[in-house]
């Protein structure tokens, strides 16, 4: 591994790290934030970087993820002062149990915490290590603690920003804009479980192919399409908390806050499409599927939007 490689990886995380300090120095924050700094490490350290030692896989973290994001919620509801911090509180215990059972379901699958039984490594994790071979990253055991970790930081900092934010601001009452924030996070929560429905309706008919049926119609991937809105109606519940806490902190911290708000719609953009989302899952998809190179040229990868013909994608 080159230093500029090494830098890169240091780089890539100081946004995570300047958003947690902040989170820690605010009065009004640093409560939930070294809560939820606690139990995102003891979590991340027994679920995932000490299995992910032992086995070199990386997968076990999509247990660790979801279940920290439950965490978030639970310190959340648990500093709730007000309504609009309890409906922000749901909606992270929602989306983590939701995921993270899925994430249970596929551990006991494949073995992960059996003694004796063959690792299997998830598709998206394989995908990451081809990036590791071109990025001149040699050692898999740090390769696959950084992987593990980032998740880790990114639970601790950034994506908990929206949570703590609300939860600090004990003035804030229900209003029109709370409610069409959580209607459309709660709208795109049950789009996004029924895409991921009809994929699993369409792979138990045993049908040959790729899905191209429902939502799947019009992205290629509107399970993470809805993922992703989620997290876009988490930060626009926040705002008006935000603005609250511009009189009551430094500029500094508000700004660095302010900053994370951004990191989260961004975060879960670059990872849905490139990192561990879209990206990964159509390279072997392209490989497996003879038809799926037609559907993604008559499909959008990730925004919805009307099905193309073949000559009007080629323009």
């Amino acid at each position: 591994m080159s230093l500029e490689d090494g830098m890169r990886r240091v780089v890539g995380v100081l946004p995570f790290v300047v958003v947690g300090v902040a989170l820690l120095l605010d009065p009004a924050t640093a409560g939930p934030a070294r809560w939820n700094l606690l139990v995102q490490v003891v979590l991340f350290t027994l679920v995932a970087a000490i299995p992910g030692y032992l086995t070199r896989h990386v997968s076990y973290v999509d247990v660790a993820w979801p279940w920290g994001l439950v965490g978030i919620g639970v310190v959340t509801l648990v500093t709730a002062h007000q309504l609009s911090a309890v409906i922000v509180a749901v909606a992270y215990l929602a989306m983590g149990a939701r995921m993270g059972l899925w994430g249970l379901v596929l551990a006991v699958k494949h073995g992960w915490w059996t003694p004796g039984a063959p690792k299997v490594e998830l598709p998206r994790y394989r995908y990451q290590r081809r990036r590791w071979e071109r990025q001149g990253f040699r050692s898999e055991t740090w390769s696959v603690q950084y992987e593990i970790w980032l998740q880790g930081l990114a639970n601790a900092t950034v994506l908990a920003v929206p949570a703590f934010v609300v939860a600090a601001d004990h003035s804030r009452t229900l209003s029109v804009w709370t409610v069409a924030a959580f209607v459309l996070w709660a709208g795109s929560y049950v789009l996004e479980s029924v895409a991921d429905r009809q994929k699993q309706r369409f792979a138990a008919r045993g049908e040959r192919g790729t899905c191209d049926r429902g939502l799947w119609r019009y992205s290629r991937h509107p399970n993470y399409f809805f993922q992703w809105m989620q997290w876009n109606a988490l930060v626009l519940l926040a705002l008006p908390s935000l603005l609250t806490l511009f009189h009551a902190t430094t500029l500094l911290v508000w700004a660095v806050l302010a900053l994370g708000l951004c990191l989260v719609s961004w975060t879960l953009y670059v990872t849905l499409t490139k990192h561990t989302g879209a990206r990964p899952a159509e390279y072997y998809s392209v490989r497996k599927r003879p038809d799926y190179r037609h559907y993604q040229a008559t499909t959008n990868m990730f925004f919805p939007g009307p099905v193309k013909t073949p000559r009007t994608a080629a323009e």
